[in-house]
């Protein structure tokens, strides 16, 4: 006897075999798909747990070498030297000084002790002296720097300054009635000091100069024996010139075709940056007086 629904499986026709198998090779083919898409997910979850994935994740980055990013190399910050400014030369005070290093017809001439020598328009004398000196109007300013502190000024020193007429001549001693053309100054906290005088002339044998010196302070500045440097200045070359071609230096032009700062018994052994140095910068006219800066180096 056979149970209920035996007829089901058996006694059907070749269509419905042929169906019956299509049936079961479907499913077959469902689970190997089913297999396929499941391995594919764990494969895929491995890889993107072990770093991969994405549009790189064919890219092999396990032997990759990183290119180091070049440090660039500072500016070094410019440390401050004494390149823009030089020492003076020592250079000798001459024979008309009045610092008190020497005499003039039997007595020490000393200018620097006396009532009045501080002053900034040093065209008159000063004193007992009543006379001034005639010539084209000069204003010099010198700055005073230390070269072993980057250039920085000195405040507080004292400059003495001297030099001759528009004729050659110095007071105090081929002048003996008057003491103008002299003067002391204080450098202030820029370190500079500024005088008014007259342009000085060019006497026979030597380049037209002024002479300075510098005193450590004021209460320093009565003897030439506290001293810190002794030197000149060369007046510059267009300037005198200019003043030498005017009637009242006539002397001086003639005296000026004959002498350089090269065959100059004093400015000849310095260096050319010394001497530029040692040269004011000027400007003017003979109408309105000349304009002048030099700056003064000192090694403290």
């Amino acid at each position: 006897m056979m149970q209920d629904g035996a007829h089901d499986d058996h006694g059907h026709g070749l269509a419905d075999d042929l169906a019956q198998m299509r049936k079961l090779a479907g499913e077959a083919i469902g689970r190997r798909r089913t297999l396929r898409l499941l391995f594919s997910a764990g494969s895929a979850a491995l890889i993107t747990a072990c770093g991969g994935g994405g549009s790189d994740s064919d890219t092999d980055t396990s032997t990759a070498t990183p290119t180091p990013t070049p440090t660039p190399t500072p500016t070094p910050t410019p440390t401050p030297t004494s390149s823009s400014c030089i020492a003076d030369p020592e250079e000798t005070n001459g024979p008309y000084p009045a610092d008190g290093s020497n005499s003039s017809n039997g007595s020490v001439v000393n200018v620097l002790d006396d009532t009045g020598i501080v002053r900034t328009d040093i065209r008159s004398s000063f004193g007992s002296s009543s006379g001034t000196a005639e010539g084209i109007y000069m204003q010099l300013t010198i700055t005073v720097v230390n070269v072993n502190g980057s250039c920085a000024p000195l405040e507080g020193y004292a400059v003495y300054i001297w030099h001759c007429t528009r004729d050659g001549l110095y007071s105090l001693y081929t002048v003996p009635g008057e003491n103008y053309l002299r003067g002391v100054g204080v450098t202030d906290a820029n370190g500079q000091v500024t005088f008014t005088s007259i342009f000085p002339g060019c006497y026979d044998g030597r380049f037209p100069h002024i002479h300075f010196e510098v005193y450590p302070s004021l209460a320093k500045a009565t003897s030439y024996a506290n001293r810190v440097l002794t030197s000149q200045f060369a007046m510059p070359t267009a300037a005198c010139n200019t003043v030498y071609a005017t009637s009242g230096y006539s002397s001086s032009k003639t005296n000026f075709a004959k002498i350089t700062t090269s065959s100059d018994n004093v400015f000849g052994d310095n260096t050319s940056a010394q001497v530029a140095a040692m040269t004011p910068t000027m400007t003017g006219d003979t109408t309105n007086g000349f304009t002048g800066t030099v700056t003064v180096g000192i090694a403290i």
